[in-house]
């Protein structure tokens, strides 16, 4: 976009990338339509095994992320040319 310079485009950039990030420490789920959705989910805490020396340890409860792309956002990004 050769109208637009690069201050205005960085900055609308750093927005939307904080309001990603705000949205996911809310727990909020994210959906750009056509292209993403990002939804945070809870693990539960569990007792894991370290496979070095075979002791069991504790993990918290914690987030991860999900990352679903659109269909026809796959589509366009798996066709052959």
């Amino acid at each position: 976009y050769p109208n637009f310079l690069k201050k205005d485009l960085r900055k609308i950039i750093e927005i939307f990338i904080n309001e990603l990030r705000n949205s996911l420490k809310r727990h909020e789920r994210v959906e750009l339509r056509d292209v993403f959705s990002m939804e945070p989910r809870l693990h539960k805490a569990r007792y894991a095994r370290n496979p070095k020396t075979s002791e069991k340890v504790h993990v918290g409860e914690k987030y991860s992320i999900l990352f679903k792309s659109s269909k026809t956002w796959s589509k366009k990004i798996n066709e052959e040319k």
